[in-house]
Parts: C-alpha cells; sequence; structure tokens
C-alpha cells in the first residue's frame, strides 16, 4: 500500500536548480531550437540561390526587424549550443568535470555567451544595416 502523507512541493519557484543544470537544460533548449530553424534556413538559403529575383527578395526580406529578431534568436542559440557543447566534450574527456570545475566552466559559459550575445542582439537589431 502506498503511503498517502508523503510530502508534496508543488510550488516551483522554490526549487533551485544549480548553474551547471541550468547550462545543460538551456543546452538541450537550444538544441530543439536549432532543429526546428536549420530546415527554415537551409530553404532559405536554397530560395535565395534559385534566382537572381529570389536574392533580391531575400535580401528585401532581411531588411524586416522581424527577420533580423529570427537571425539573432538563431545565431544566439546555435553560439550558445557550440560553446555548451565544447564544454561538455572537455567534460567527456575528464576536463573540469569536478564539482567545483563544473561549477566555474557553467558560470564561464553562461557569462561568455551571455556577453556575445547582447553584442549581436546589439549589432544585428539596432546598428548592422543589410543593404548590400
Amino acid at each position: 500500500m502506498v503511503n498517502k502523507e508523503r510530502p508534496v512541493n508543488l510550488k516551483l519557484t522554490s526549487i533551485h536548480f544549480p548553474m551547471p543544470a541550468i547550462t545543460s537544460i538551456l543546452h538541450r533548449i537550444t538544441g530543439v531550437v536549432l532543429f526546428f530553424f536549420i530546415p527554415f534556413l537551409l530553404w532559405l538559403t536554397w530560395y535565395s540561390l534559385s534566382s537572381e529575383q529570389s536574392f533580391n527578395n531575400i535580401k528585401t526580406f532581411m531588411s524586416l526587424f522581424s527577420f533580423r529578431f529570427f537571425l539573432w534568436v538563431f545565431i544566439s542559440a546555435l553560439f550558445y549550443h557550440i560553446v555548451a557543447g565544447i564544454r561538455h566534450l572537455f567534460m567527456d574527456i575528464h576536463i573540469g568535470e569536478t564539482l567545483k570545475g563544473g561549477r566555474y566552466s557553467a558560470w564561464f559559459i553562461f557569462i561568455l555567451s551571455a556577453v556575445v550575445i547582447i553584442l549581436l542582439g546589439i549589432y544585428l537589431l539596432i546598428g548592422f544595416n543589410f543593404t548590400l
């Protein structure tokens, strides 16, 4: 018979994940984002190479803020996924797999990615002009 008086914690805000867990979860989320974005970008590349008119259509499309935001999300996910994947590869060869090393590398990945993603957002969304 099951004990029905067991403790239940349904308050999700009281759960605090350690930084290595957060970076691992974000690595999985960015992998899913890339899985859905890559087919569209492959199609976009194919379309832009199919004719001069389609290339000009893509150039016009790239001037839209929504497309630049889409591009920023994709590149941000790609950058984070690559950097976190490199961290996992180092851990596979037993570099930084201690508790202290895992925490430091997780914070390093998180801060590096945040800085690069913010700078990329400023460049793509505010300061970059796509006219060729």
